[in-house]
């Protein structure tokens, strides 16, 4: 699959947004090769399982010029790198605990000309900022991964919803729902594409502050 399903839901992408999308398959094939930072069966299905995935989030909420965005757990660059591309004028932090995951990442954002894109070899509790949106895909349970990162929110809301977490899941999330007690919303991403990928798939929505 190519890059043109991402052009196919986001029809106002620039020349320069259409050029950095068509070059992550390379990207990420070159490097892939090194470094196994997405799994070999899923590389052929780039566009679709990860980077329109990571896109999910965009059709939640538009990221304002200015904004910080943290991405816990990027492993291979999602879905931190897709929403830095769609969004060049919000500014994204990508963590990972892996170093070797994090030197890929850093690569793809230097090969893009991402200069709103800064990598950090890190876990998230030791990244001292606050931001307005946590994103993430599926890296851990949700009461741990909100542990985390509860103290990194700034107070004040700047966007249609307030700040918070938007975390990529899959499945049946009752269970683990239950177990975190928050409050939360569901956007079921089936709502927005059409490809049976997304059947399941979810973005689930914390707000920071009651």
């Amino acid at each position: 699959m190519s890059s043109k399903i991402i052009s196919h839901y986001f029809s106002q992408l620039s020349p320069t947004q259409k050029a950095q999308f068509d070059a992550l398959k390379d990207l990420y094939e070159e490097w892939n090769a090194q470094i196994n930072v997405i799994s070999r069966k899923d590389i052929e299905e780039l566009y679709l399982r990860h980077v329109l995935h990571s896109l999910g989030i965009a059709r939640i909420i538009n990221f304002k010029e200015g904004a910080d965005i943290l991405d816990v757990g990027t492993g291979g660059g999602f879905p931190g790198i897709p929403l830095a591309i769609l969004f060049p004028k919000t500014k994204f932090l990508l963590v990972d605990s892996i170093g070797k995951k994090i030197k890929v990442v850093q690569a793809i954002a230097d090969a893009l000309g991402l200069q709103n894109v800064k990598v950090e070899h890190s876990r998230a509790e030791q990244i001292d900022q606050k931001f307005d949106f946590v994103v993430s895909r599926a890296v851990t349970r949700l009461k741990p991964f909100y542990q985390w990162v509860s103290k990194k929110f700034k107070k004040e809301n700047n966007h249609s919803l307030n700040n918070g977490i938007l975390y990529l899941k899959g499945g049946d999330l009752t269970e683990e729902l239950k177990e975190a007690k928050k409050k939360y919303t569901l956007y079921e991403l089936k709502d927005y594409f059409k490809e049976d990928f997304f059947e399941t798939k979810k973005v689930l929505y914390i707000p920071a502050h009651k």
